[in-house]
Formats: structure tokens, sequence, C-alpha cells
């Protein structure tokens, strides 16, 4: 039974500088370009679950979970999916894990999985957010601004080339 605890496979390989650096400045732009853009703009753009975002983006760009369609598909079906079970049934434990549920399902079939957009029914649910312009500011401009700046900074240098696909 230990053994299984362990795991069978190696532990990834350490990341080079580059990449080290990659995260720390793809982190501080996105984030930073956002919350800059709130300040600007008055208008919010900026939610918890994008840091998240931010961490498959620039550390893990390759990923097919880091793609631009699973990032703003993601995004967009996991919040519409949490503001028809917050105007449908309201907000709750219950609301909160079917919307989950729910938006897991929903990203799968679509086939724009994001772990980190398994999040915003709960953002939704628990903040009680009923309006369905949420999905346009903060879910899809800001997710939409963080691929942008994905782009740049993942194509920086020689032989990159990101996105590994767009649909």
């Amino acid at each position: 039974m230990l053994h299984k605890l362990r795991g069978a496979g190696t532990a990834p390989a350490r990341p080079s500088p580059a990449q080290v650096f990659i995260g720390l400045i793809g982190g501080i732009a996105g984030i930073g370009a956002i919350a800059y853009l709130t300040q600007l703009a008055g208008v919010p753009l900026l939610m918890a679950p994008f840091g998240a975002t931010c961490v498959l983006l620039f550390a893990a760009p390759g990923a097919p979970l880091a793609q631009p369609r699973n990032v703003i598909g993601g995004h967009l079906i996991a919040t519409l999916v949490g503001l028809a079970v917050m105007n449908i049934a309201g907000s709750g434990p219950w609301q909160m894990a079917a919307g989950v549920g729910l938006a897991i399902a929903l990203m799968q079939v679509c086939r724009a999985i994001h772990p980190p957009a398994g999040a915003n029914p709960i953002v939704v649910l628990a903040a009680g957010i009923q309006d369905w312009g949420f999905v346009l500011t903060p879910v899809l401009a800001g997710s939409v601004i963080l691929v942008l700046i994905a782009l740049l900074i993942n194509n920086t240098g020689q032989q990159k080339n990101w996105p590994t696909y767009w649909v």
C-alpha cells in the first residue's frame, strides 16, 4: 500500500532559469496589466482564478490546459454555469458543488478544460453575482488580456511557437 502512496513515476525535471524567469515576468505582466487596466478604466477585470491561469500560461505554456481555447473557453463556460446556477437556484454549499461539477463536465464536453476556471462558479456563488455582464467583465476581458500577454511573452526568443493550437 505504501508504494502506491509514493507513486511509480519520477518527479518532473527542474525548470531552466529561463523558464523560471518567464514565469516571473509573465505573472507580473499578466496580473499587473489587468490590475492597472482595472484602475484606469474603473471596470473590474481581475479575479482570483486569473492568478492560477498565469501559472499555466507562463510555467506550463505547452500544456493543453494552457492553450487559448482552454483559457478563454474554460473561463466563459464555468462562469456561465455559475451564473445559471445562481439565477436558478441561489447560493449555498450544494449550489457551489453542483456549479463546479457542472462546469467540469461542460468544459470536458466542449474540450476546453482549464482548471483555474473550476473556481469561477464558486466566485460567482460566494459573491452572490447575478449580473450576466460578469461574463464580459471581468471574465472575457481578463482572460483575453492574459492570452494576449502570453502571446507576447511566450513567443519572445528563438524557436518559440505558442500557442500549440487555437481551436
